[in-house]
């Protein structure tokens, strides 16, 4: 038998719990004595695993066998859970010694995984980390280039570096001292404290019944006249083109600007002493760490001269002069602190240690009174500084004999060859043969030189020699040296010469040098024209001529450009000239009818009336059958009294040229001459020839009207309306014929159809509201003008019938900016503020909006009479006629009330000043 005790018998290890596998515990019961053994910790779980495994000679398990490896968040989705037990769905499961190798495996395997990827992610990790620290540097590194610059610093330079102070309680106690400031209290205040608590023995007279319970009136009119002023200022900045409102201002005016600045500012008697002494300290600061900075004594100087201090200066400026001897600008502030006997010792001084500065030199000379002492002190300075051009100068302009200044300029010359300036005086002193000597000189001198070449051409037009082309030779030099200026630049040197009458150079400079530049496939026209046009904006009238020439020996048929040189000619030229042009242009462009009929209006204007028909009869050899010109030819008999000969002409022109506006024609000639019958039958075959033309339906209609045939003016609008249905004249005669006659409705119900066909008039909305209001229904009215300022949102008419009609008059100038600010640029809402103007007799406002709207579009005919009956009250009979004048040049043909004026048949005959001054009649 075995000596080998059986296994239930041998006794158990040490520290041995039954069930400890099993996850059991120890425990008592309750018969047995003392309290109940608490179960092994976790501390004595690891410590008997590790010593079961280094037993069995394997790496020390976890709690569950595994090898210990860090623990890792719990990242399960919460998909994977049960549902019912939240730890897991294998958390009671048995773990065995598989689990145990296969967590080593998965172990194992991640940890080749990192040390794998290791090297690219520190890397990676390191590059980020340089960009990081390259995008944020940190200070050390941001000054490390300037310490290393430390290196190269003198001693000297450390030796001069100011003691740093403790500045930010000084700062500090400077800004506190700063804010107390004492002021002497008046005797007025000492005596209102002493009577404050005085009883008084005067009866209080009784509190008017409009006062508030504070003691202080409510003054309606200052508040109204603050809002008029407020209101005025924004119509004046809107007026003035821009699109500043309350708050977003987008322009400054320079002149109000400067202004208020000048009211702010401080007198230089009043500077604040504090601020004197501050900067007192922090200049003397400047001096004493930089003695050499020649500024820095300047402005120490001048902030003592601020101060009143003009002793205290002159030393500050003296020892300036000891430390910077090199500097002209010190000497020339001390010569300027300094009288003159001691300012000439000053400058005595300052040119013994600078005696190559032009400046000092100069006012030195300027120092002495008599001109004998200046010529010395020059002549002294040109010994010196003999290549100095500004000295030349001087000496020049103080010799009054002009034979000594020719031979100061000639020797001047001679030391200075390549001062285009010496050159140029001394040819202007020299005689015209001389002077070309001077000016050939100096243009081997100088071949890069355009002023002398200019010089040699005015030369040539002054003594009468237009054979020889200097410009000419002078392109082709100056292009050889590579010295040829810029187009516009050559035209600024035109305007100079014609500044200085000399026109032909002017000519020559335009026609050698306005194409350079340009090639063929450039809009040469287009820039040709841009620069006559700058030219006459600048007044320059000779250039933009040239300019013009120029142009049409290019582009010779061209009407644009003969157009325009013909307008220049109008405008700034003789009538000679203005007709020698349109001969040219009528030869050139002999099928443009507009400047056969401009030179025919000319003649006739001038009272060649035979010559106004000789040219019209070659117009009609050029052009046949142009209506036009048939037109031209009617309008001169008919006004010349030929009514025979208008209408034979007349017929013709329908034989030949029967166009629709031939057939108007017609029939507006038989209305004036008052012949309505063969107007009404002309009227008729002309609408069966053309039933689309809208004013032969109007003529029609008004026909009737004045010969008193309602019925049928009625019929003939109504038929007008529904062949031309996008005619809005024709709407309109036909809703105030309805309205004449009594038939408010009806007249309404035509609007209502012609809003509907246009439906974005403002003519037919403004008839719409008229209407309304005639019949005295000021809510419809109202409703109308909501709904028309809706669909036609920039309409000036319709503004200005809602400010004039609608509004209350304290209304009127708000309503004024509002409309201001959505409409741009129009000349009926202009008129409508120069009106408002004018009722509150600010006349100059008021004047300057009348310029304004006729500025914008002068060929509005009731701008002209508006402003002309203003000038009627309180303008000058000048102004007036000068008015006048500018409107029949403007020859203005639109307007409501000038078109039902100018297009009667009884006013056919009048002149525009007669057609004016009816309107002006008719204004309300």
């Amino acid at each position: 038998m075995s000596g080998r005790r059986d296994f239930l018998n041998q006794p158990a290890p040490e520290n041995y719990v039954a069930g400890l596998g099993r996850g059991a515990t120890g425990f008592t019961t309750r018969s047995d004595l003392g309290p109940a053994r608490e179960g092994p910790s976790e501390d004595q779980i690891k410590e008997a695993l590790a010593k079961r495994a280094a037993q069995l000679g394997a790496a020390a398990p976890t709690a569950y066998g595994a090898t210990e490896k860090k623990e890792e968040e719990n990242d399960d989705d919460e998909r994977f859970q049960d549902p019912e037990n939240e730890v897991g769905l294998f958390a009671g499961g048995a773990y065995d010694k598989d689990d145990d190798e296969a967590d080593r495996i998965y172990q194992e395997v991640d940890e080749k995984m990192d040390r794998r990827r290791k090297a690219r992610r520190e890397a990676r990790e390191k590059a980020e980390q340089e960009e990081y620290e390259r995008n944020n540097p940190k200070i050390q590194q941001q000054f490390a280039d300037l310490k290393r610059a430390l290196t190269t610093v003198s001693d000297e330079d450390w030796a001069n570096l100011p003691e740093v102070g403790d500045l930010t309680g000084k700062n500090r106690r400077n800004k506190q001292a700063l804010r107390q400031k004492f002021y002497a209290v008046p005797d007025s205040v000492i005596a209102g404290a002493r009577d404050s608590s005085e009883l008084g023995t005067t009866v209080a007279d009784d509190v008017p019944s409009g006062d508030n319970e504070s003691g202080t009136m409510t003054n309606f009119a200052d508040i109204g006249a603050a809002r008029d002023k407020v209101l005025q200022v924004r119509l004046d900045q809107a007026g003035s083109g821009t699109d500043s409102v309350a708050g977003s201002a987008t322009n400054i005016d320079p002149k109000g600007y400067l202004t208020s600045l000048a009211k702010s500012q401080v007198n230089s008697g009043e500077a604040q002493v504090a601020d004197i002494k501050r900067v007192r300290v922090l200049l003397e600061s400047v001096i004493r760490t930089n003695p050499k900075h020649a500024p820095g004594w300047i402005a120490a100087a001048r902030l003592e001269e601020l101060a009143g201090k003009t002793v205290a200066a002159r030393n500050v400026i003296t020892r300036a002069c000891e430390f910077c001897p090199k500097s002209e600008d010190v000497w020339l502030e001390n010569i300027r602190l300094n009288d003159n006997h001691n300012a000439k010792i000053i400058a005595a001084n300052a040119i013994k240690n600078n005696d190559r500065s032009v400046n000092l030199w100069i006012e030195a000379m300027k120092l002495e009174s008599e001109a004998r002492a200046k010529k010395k002190v020059l002549r002294h300075a040109l010994d010196h500084i003999p290549q100095s051009v500004m000295l030349w100068k001087e000496a020049v302009n103080l010799e009054e004999d002009p034979a000594d200044a020719r031979l100061l300029l000639a020797k001047a010359t001679e030391i200075i060859p390549l001062s285009v300036e010496l050159w140029l005086a001394l040819a202007r002193l020299e005689s015209s043969d001389n002077a070309q000597k001077v000016l050939n000189k100096a243009r081997k001198a100088i071949p890069t030189s355009h002023e002398i070449w200019i010089a040699a051409a005015r030369l040539q037009e002054q003594i009468g020699n237009t054979t020889i082309n200097v410009m000419k030779r002078a392109v082709q030099a100056l292009a050889k040296e590579s010295a040829m200026l810029k187009r516009e630049e050559w035209i600024t040197e035109a305007e100079k010469c014609e500044e200085e009458d000399a026109v032909l150079t002017c000519g020559a400079i335009i026609r050698e040098t306005l194409g350079w530049g340009l090639d063929e496939d450039d809009d040469r026209k287009d820039i040709w024209m841009e620069d006559a046009r700058a030219s006459i904006g600048r007044g320059k009238y000779e250039t933009a001529r040239a300019i013009y020439a120029y142009a049409l020996r290019v582009f010779v048929n061209s009407r644009k450009l003969w157009l325009a040189a013909a307008d220049l000619e109008k405008n700034h030229g003789t009538k000679e000239a203005l007709w020698q042009t349109l001969e040219k242009a009528v030869e050139a462009c002999p099928q443009s009818e507009v400047l056969w009929m401009m030179l025919a209006k000319e003649k006739w204007q001038a009272g060649e009336i035979d010559n106004a028909r000789r040219v019209l009869g070659r117009a009609f050899n050029q052009n046949p059958n142009n209506e036009d010109i048939w037109l031209a030819a009617v309008k001169l008999e008919a006004e010349n009294k030929e009514p025979e000969q208008a209408r034979k002409l007349l017929e013709q022109a329908r034989q030949e040229a029967p166009t629709d506006r031939v057939w108007m024609k017609s029939v507006a000639f038989e209305r004036q001459l008052g012949d309505l019958d063969a107007a009404l039958d002309l009227v008729n075959q002309a609408l069966q020839l053309f039933p689309g033309a809208a004013k032969l339906w109007m003529m029609k209609g008004q026909i009737y009207e004045s010969d008193g045939k309602l019925p049928q003016a009625r019929e003939a609008y109504g038929t007008g309306t529904k062949a031309c249905t996008k005619s809005v004249p024709l709407w309109l005669l036909y809703s105030r014929l309805e309205e004449r006659v009594g038939n408010v409705v009806k007249a309404r119900g035509v609007l209502d159809r012609a809003r509907l066909a246009v439906p974005k008039s403002p003519e037919l909305w403004t008839e719409s509201v008229r209407l309304e209001r005639r019949a005295n229904n000021m809510s419809q009215a109202k409703n109308l003008m909501a709904q028309a300022l809706q669909q036609v949102p920039t309409s000036g008419l319709l503004y200005t019938e809602s400010i004039w009609h609608l509004e209350a008059r304290t209304q009127r100038k708000p309503r004024a900016l509002e409309a201001i600010k959505k409409v741009d640029n129009d000349p009926i809402l202009f008129v409508t503020i120069a009106r408002i103007f004018w009722g509150e007799r600010r006349l100059e406002k008021a004047q300057n909006w009348f310029e304004k709207a006729i500025l914008l579009d002068s060929d509005i005919g009731d701008a002209w009479a508006w402003y002309y009956k203003f000038l009627m009250q309180h303008g000058t009979d000048e102004k007036r006629a000068d008015v006048i004048a500018k409107m029949i040049l403007s020859e203005p043909r639109h307007g409501e009330v000038w078109q039902s004026v100018a297009k009667d048949p009884k006013n056919a005959r009048k002149s525009q000043e007669d057609v004016l001054k009816l309107v002006v009649g008719q204004l309300e």
